[in-house]
């Protein structure tokens, strides 16, 4: 029998911070193995390549690695380690806000009963969800939450909602029904949610969602498919002075909306 000390982001991938295993006399890699393939399900990925593994209180790496032999009795401690973008978080400041953004993967086609229920969860906070196909990047979708927050702050809002003006401005258009077609997250396979609240109210979020969420926000080149999606053309990207063309467009589009 070995003791298996979980911490960490360890410890929500199983949903508790201590596991019995009935096995003995094998390898670290080969319990490793057995980990993974008992993990309960839609919870937090047990990433085992980024991981240090304790033996009786001695770092693996000082015996023999994941090929150090365990025996009965043992005491193994499992701590994730956070290194090179691995859960890495994206929260940002913007009109003195805090806001963050969270890759949520498939759950099954009920997106928006997801959501609803992070929003029934968290009352107190603005949260909407954006099709991933339709943000370039992280920069893109600090613009847009900063054209819906200085609107709001200037009593120019497109909805009496905040989140609701964040869901006009990505879809550039002041119709609901026309933003949730076009970029609605009711059919995707992954989708972000825009997040704004207080700090604490943030961690708890994320806490809620990280058995749901990817280990990193990932953007595809989805220029091409914006480009078509609202229509623009090669000449209107010309005509604007900036590295970034098509965001900045995209910006100056949901910027002029009234």
């Amino acid at each position: 029998m070995l003791s298996i000390k979980l911490l960490g982001g360890a410890k929500k991938s199983f949903g508790t911070d201590f596991l019995p295993v009935d096995l003995e006399d094998i390898p670290i890699k080969s319990l490793l193995d057995h980990l993974v393939s008992i993990k309960p399900k839609n919870t937090m990925t047990l990433d085992t390549k980024n991981i240090l593994v304790a033996v009786n209180g001695v770092d693996s790496s000082a015996l023999d690695g994941l090929d150090t032999i365990l025996y009965s009795n043992d005491v193994i401690t499992i701590i994730p380690i956070i290194h090179g973008g691995a859960y890495t978080r994206n929260r940002f400041q913007i009109c003195n806000k805090s806001a963050e953004l969270f890759h949520v993967k498939n759950v099954s086609g009920k997106n928006y009963d997801f959501l609803n229920s992070a929003r029934k969860n968290f009352p107190t906070m603005i949260l909407e969800g954006i099709s991933s196909k339709h943000i370039l990047g992280i920069t893109h979708a600090k613009k847009m939450i900063g054209v819906s927050l200085f609107a709001q702050k200037h009593n120019s809002l497109l909805s009496k909602k905040l989140e609701t003006d964040i869901l006009l401005r990505f879809g550039i258009t002041t119709q609901i029904s026309d933003a949730i077609k076009t970029i609605g997250i009711e059919n995707c396979k992954d989708f972000i949610i825009i997040a704004i609240g207080k700090k604490p109210s943030l961690d708890k979020l994320y806490d809620s969602l990280a058995p749901f969420l990817n280990s990193q926000i990932q953007f595809g080149d989805n220029s091409k498919f914006i480009q078509k999606q609202f229509k623009i053309t090669k000449k209107h990207l010309d005509s604007i002075d900036s590295d970034t063309p098509l965001e900045d467009l995209l910006v100056e589009k949901a910027a002029v909306l009234v």
